[in-house]
């Protein structure tokens, strides 16, 4: 499919719905597409089942704390560098970007490079949502290796990691990233289009524009968009979603540290208080002693009357909202994917258990 500007505001939406809170807000790169967009430019949306097979595919994507992306507004430069120093460390120019991840602006930083350098974008990703590290990808756990990764910043400065284990890429590329100052653009995980039908989650890209379609015009429609969400959610590989809790946000503790935004957030109704925490992203929602839902099925705060996500730099005391979760499809929740991005990655004690 050819994107069209009318319909990247619901791509938007849907990206900070998928993103758990985080992968950065989707409103800026949202922004960037539609000024390409209007420039004439073309983003191509391809089915990843129809990918030649020996196509090199090099996914595109911002890293670092979503709270230091508000102040720090990218050029769009910055991942065409990134982008470019795989290229020449390979010898080869990729033939189509994808994203790494679903999640807020990582859905749209491939939309605008590929915008920009005339290649199409591959319809899926690594994660199926937002994860906050650069190994937390069903690609690496498939086998896919992370490296060489590209790395830039808006000064135009660039790096190269090589490495051959992908949770070393992300502590080098995470110390490059706070030295570029809390937040970067990257390329990595090269590979073939045959690689891509076999590791990636896929049709995500069209998913989140459906997922904002819904937001948007459930109201006109008279229905409930967290019904509709439901609904529709489980006619997909995800399978399965409701809301677990609703009430007024009480308390925001949140702060940058080591590249990362951290901390949680507390909603309160008259029947309970519901505590969710976040790295980047929200982690594991608990109500009274009980786990509502647990990484790496999604935890998204949404806006009581909209539906509308709200990413967790923009939580506010105050702010009525519903928690939607979402099970993740099963190539996530394997045993292999459990270790590579389940709570135990994240220093929780619970196990997890798949939403029911």
């Amino acid at each position: 499919m050819k994107l069209k500007i009318e319909d990247v505001d619901d791509l938007c939406t849907g990206a900070a719905f998928l993103g758990a809170g985080g992968g950065g807000d989707p409103y800026i790169g949202g922004l960037m597409i539609k000024q390409e967009l209007a420039a004439g430019r073309t983003i191509e949306i391809v089915n990843p089942d129809e990918l030649d097979d020996e196509e090199l595919i090099i996914p595109t994507a911002m890293m670092g704390a979503p709270t230091v992306l508000l102040e720090k507004i990218p050029s769009g430069e910055e991942p065409i560098r990134a982008l470019q120093v795989v290229e020449r460390e390979l010898g080869r120019k990729a033939g189509a970007t994808m994203p790494t991840e679903v999640g807020g602006i990582n859905s749209t930083i491939p939309l605008f490079v590929g915008a920009r350098l005339g290649i199409p974008v591959v319809d899926a990703d690594g994660q199926g949502r937002a994860f906050p590290e650069l190994q937390m990808e069903t690609f690496a756990i498939e086998g896919v290796a992370g490296c060489p990764l590209g790395i830039s910043d808006e000064k135009g400065d660039t790096a190269l990691v090589m490495t051959d284990d992908n949770y070393r890429m992300e502590w080098i590329a995470r110390g490059i990233t706070i030295r570029f100052g809390g937040t970067a653009y990257f390329a990595n995980y090269p590979m073939s289009g045959a690689e891509v039908k076999r590791t990636a989650v896929k049709h995500t890209l069209t998913l989140a524009r459906r997922i904002g379609d819904i937001i948007r015009n459930s109201r006109h429609r008279k229905k409930d968009p967290f019904d509709e969400l439901c609904q529709f959610l489980a006619t997909t590989s995800y399978a399965f979603a409701k809301v677990v809790f609703d009430g007024k946000i009480t308390d925001v503790d949140r702060r940058t540290s080591d590249g990362f935004t951290l901390g949680s957030v507390t909603i309160d109704n008259p029947d309970g208080r519901c505590t969710i925490e976040f790295q980047n992203e929200n982690l594991i929602a608990r109500a009274d002693g009980e786990v509502l839902a647990i990484v790496p099925d999604i935890i998204s705060i949404l806006d009581a009357e909209t539906a509308v996500p709200i990413t967790n730099e923009t939580l506010r005391y105050g702010q009525r909202v519903k928690v939607m979760a979402v099970r993740v499809p099963p190539i996530m929740r394997s045993d292999a994917a459990l270790r590579q991005f389940g709570p135990q990655a994240f220093g929780l004690s619970e196990n997890y258990v798949a939403l029911t």
